[in-house]
């Protein structure tokens, strides 16, 4: 089987890569394409990868291509996580917020309309692509913000687009571990958006654990969310939040932490992958070594923005095993029907009451040789479906501006934010993107 990555110049492919190495199965991926509109990071990662295939007899083959149809030619599989603009449009999301005393964050509030908006109109033409090429390949979307690019994609695609993040499944991971229980036994009550859902049910022998957790204080300090958000606030909603709801909970402390900090995240980022791209090309042998070391301090510091100096990272997830992950069991489920249960992003369907059916959504799904089914939730508390509501309703207005160019749509998306505060800031906000990033001055 064929798997084509989109933004296979990316440095988190290696990650991909590697879980492919380790699968051994009949059925497995044998040739891998990595298509990226920058040929430099191509040959990067093209050497960190034929350094991690050393020693393996069976690894994927691999090749490399500007030409998005000769990628998709022949895949069985679409991995999307592409970065319309590269991490320089991330620091231009992040900061014309900031200076407005608005978050600046990667996928949440206005830096994540900012980002759907340049996004949509090129993963729509990979999806038409997709549709002319490969049109019995399945999708599998981890470009952010993934639930909106998902959406977008499925206009084209309908169900054979699926989006995948990791977050549910590190927070589900997390818990049990706080207890002391075995997270491979262990399933999850998980509903929302993307970066925006709740834990709300921990079940392992047939028991739900997640109270057990919430009365036990200690356990609690024991988890990264515990430390961000709170023992008293967690107890109080009754559930294990998401970490990026740390943004709409604690809004004002974590933009004063963010504006306090030395650089942003996509600073932060911009520096170390510029640095280490430019290391790879001074001397390909040390590619490999390269990139474990800067994969280490980047997992490292993830979320280090509004994390307390103090708190540290857990290491099971400082060493990995995240999205990469989800992908492979993704895929290997529908090659080979094997039938299984994960959190992924799909059309809603009637799976979370009060959301439209063709809205997407972050819930447990079943999985096998089939489009990703999702399964019934409980109602939503009143205060989660408003939040959930008010944020879906600005992505499809993301959604609707990005695919027609409207600046009004653009506008209104920004204003139905909940983290957006007026109308005007709306408007502020729209010309300070489109005056930093090209890709939006197109918005008329």
């Amino acid at each position: 089987m064929k798997l084509t990555i989109l933004g296979g110049g990316g440095f988190r492919v290696p990650l991909v890569y590697g879980a492919l190495l380790g699968d051994t199965s009949e059925q497995r991926i044998r040739d891998v394409a990595l298509y990226d509109v920058d040929p430099v990071r191509l040959e990067a990662i093209s050497h960190v990868l034929a350094q991690m295939a050393q020693g393996h007899e069976t690894a994927p083959t691999v090749t490399t291509s500007t030409d998005l149809d000769e990628s998709l030619r022949d895949a069985r599989f679409v991995f999307s996580a592409i970065r319309v603009g590269g991490l320089r449009a991330r620091t231009a999301d992040e900061r014309v917020a900031l200076e407005l005393g608005v978050l600046g964050q990667e996928t949440t509030g206005p830096g994540g309309i900012a980002y759907g908006l340049r996004t949509i109109p090129v993963a729509l033409n990979v999806a038409e692509r997709v549709a002319a090429v490969c049109p019995s390949a399945w999708v599998i979307n981890f470009t952010n913000p993934a639930g909106m690019i998902t959406e977008a994609m499925q206009a084209v695609l309908g169900d054979r687009v699926v989006g995948i993040c990791d977050s549910p499944l590190g927070l589900g991971r997390r818990a049990a571990r706080a207890l002391h229980l075995d997270p491979s036994r262990t399933s999850f009550d998980y509903v929302g958006l993307n970066h925006l859902g709740w834990l709300r049910r921990l079940m392992y022998d047939g028991h739900d654990q997640l109270p057990r957790l919430l009365a036990d204080g200690d356990a609690l300090g024991r988890l990264e969310e515990g430390q961000l958000f709170g023992a008293e606030w967690i107890q109080s909603l009754g559930m294990l939040p998401n970490e990026y709801l740390y943004y709409y909970y604690f809004t004002r402390e974590a933009v004063s932490a963010i504006r306090g900090g030395p650089q942003t995240r996509g600073e932060y980022l911009l520096q170390q992958q510029e640095d280490f791209y430019a290391r790879v090309a001074t001397d390909p042998d040390l590619a490999r070594q390269e990139w474990d070391r800067v994969r280490r301090e980047r997992n490292a510091t993830y979320m280090s923005d509004v994390h307390d100096e103090e708190d540290e990272r857990d290491p099971a997830d400082v060493e990995g095993g995240g999205y990469e992950g989800v992908a492979l069991a993704l895929m290997a489920a529908i090659a080979r029907g094997e039938s299984t249960t994960m959190i992924l992003n799909v059309r809603n369907g009637s799976s979370v009451p009060g959301l439209p059916g063709d809205a997407v959504v972050e819930v447990p799904c079943a999985v096998g040789s089939f489009a990703p089914r999702p399964l019934a939730t409980a109602p939503l508390g009143l205060p989660e479906l408003g939040l959930v509501q008010q944020v879906k309703a600005a992505e499809r207005l993301t959604i609707e501006a990005a695919r027609t160019g409207s600046a009004k749509v653009a506008v209104r998306a920004f204003a139905t934010h909940p983290l957006v505060d007026s109308v005007g800031t709306a408007r502020v906000l729209l010309e300070g993107y489109r005056s930093r990033i090209p890709e939006l001055a197109v918005l008329r």
